[in-house]
């Protein structure tokens, strides 16, 4: 079956490469195009990827430089402020997900959304890693009948920060965030100074010094819970593993607590940890969402604001 390529905005990045080798893992036959400012960059992406194209993407061009060239879906990389991906996709509309928006930062994709909400299916998936947090949590949530404490812990190496994009979009939402979003007794707060400082514990029982952040991952578990308590705490440093001698990992610890479907007091604890670092559990999100979003497997998703658990289920407008 012919199908019309998905863009990758982005694509040559390090999450970028990890989304379209999934991709093409799964869906050999289906085409992809790899844009970027650096087209000699994205031809080179693209060429290692195999049944890609590489073109050169200018966000201030209402067709970003592609023409009429038409796209299934497109999944954008890097924190972009003119909003030009989400318009080009508006126009065509063709489903997009953008994923390095922090919970402030909201408002102008939110907005943009409300103004042509029928146009197309839009993903807000800046949640940590895009669903290896949310996913397993939720999971583990069902265990619940009611939830008092969520409590997430994240650890990234500080040996895997990727490339130059990467590194930016990190000292961004830990050093120009202007506060941090938790949930205490069921009220909304917001800390900033030395209130965001805090410690997280590893996999293997070492303490780390951290700091509150708020993905969008706040936001969900918040809601989809209803637990009056919920907080992401972010540590970088030496991961586990590296401490024991082996290759870096990324680690996230997810804690529960309230009570089961009988009343019984009940805690819960599991850890998501993978050994390639952050870069593949986010490409792996990434290339799960444009599955769905490119009508290659599941029920078409209907034009609506998402987030990306359950691969686009829990529409949020």
């Amino acid at each position: 079956m012919l199908h019309d390529p998905i863009l990758l905005v982005g694509g040559a990045g390090f999450v970028g490469r990890q989304t379209a080798q999934h991709l093409r893992k799964h869906f050999p036959d289906v085409p992809l195009l790899i844009g970027g400012r650096n087209l000699a960059r994205a031809e080179e992406a693209a060429a290692e990827i195999g049944n890609a194209r590489g073109v050169a993407v200018d966000l201030a061009k209402p067709d970003l430089g592609l023409g009429d060239q038409p796209v299934s879906a497109l999944a954008l990389f890097f924190k972009e402020d003119s909003l030009g991906s989400l318009r080009f996709a508006q126009s065509r509309g063709s489903p997009i997900s953008a994923f390095l928006s922090g919970i402030h930062e909201l408002a102008p994709e939110v907005a943009a959304h409300m103004l042509s909400a029928s146009s197309t299916p839009v993903v807000l998936g800046a949640e940590w890693l895009v669903g290896a947090t949310t996913i397993p949590a939720l999971e583990a949530a069902k265990a619940f009948g009611t939830i008092d404490d969520v409590r997430v812990s994240a650890i990234i190496d500080e040996n895997d920060i990727g490339g130059p994009a990467t590194y930016a979009d990190m000292e961004r939402l830990t050093k120009m965030m202007p506060a941090a979003l938790s949930i205490e007794n069921g009220a909304y707060v917001w800390r900033t100074g030395e209130e965001v400082q805090t410690e997280v514990t590893a996999v293997d029982g070492t303490t780390m010094p951290g700091e509150l952040l708020s993905p969008n991952d706040v936001l969900i578990l918040a809601e989809a819970t209803k637990a009056p308590n919920v907080a992401f705490r972010l540590a970088i440093g030496e991961s586990s593993s590296r401490r024991s001698g082996e290759p870096l990992s990324t680690e996230i610890i997810v804690e529960l607590s309230g009570k089961s479907h009988d009343g019984a007091a009940l805690k819960s604890a599991q850890a998501v940890v993978h050994s390639g670092g952050q870069m593949p559990l986010t490409g792996m999100g990434v290339a799960m969402l444009l599955e769905r979003l490119a009508g290659l497997s599941g029920e078409p998703v209907a034009a609506g604001l998402y987030f990306p658990p359950s691969c686009c289920r829990q529409k949020i407008i």
